[in-house]
């Protein structure tokens, strides 16, 4: 078994944790007065070409880390929606 591809995912997996601090502070404060929708939007989008090429490819480790990142990036999207003030 070639250990590029699990690396490849478990750090795909664990740079994903980024959008799930970013939702933990949300809820914590309430608040996501400071956070750029237009920025996770993007982040958003960007992931989702990236799943659907891992996709196209057949290739594992870029469709696990992309699904587990765009679940973080909607997260914080629908969290902003929801605590926007």
């Amino acid at each position: 078994m070639e250990i590029l591809p699990i690396l490849a995912t478990v750090f795909g997996i664990g740079m994903t944790f980024g959008y799930f601090t970013q939702v933990a502070k949300i809820l914590k404060n309430k608040s996501a007065r400071d956070v750029s929708l237009i920025t996770y939007i993007l982040f958003g989008l960007g992931v989702a070409v990236w799943l659907i090429y891992g996709i196209s490819i057949k290739d594992l480790p870029i469709i696990i880390s992309n699904i587990v990142a765009l679940i973080g990036a909607i997260t914080v999207i629908i969290s902003y929606l929801i605590y926007k003030k």
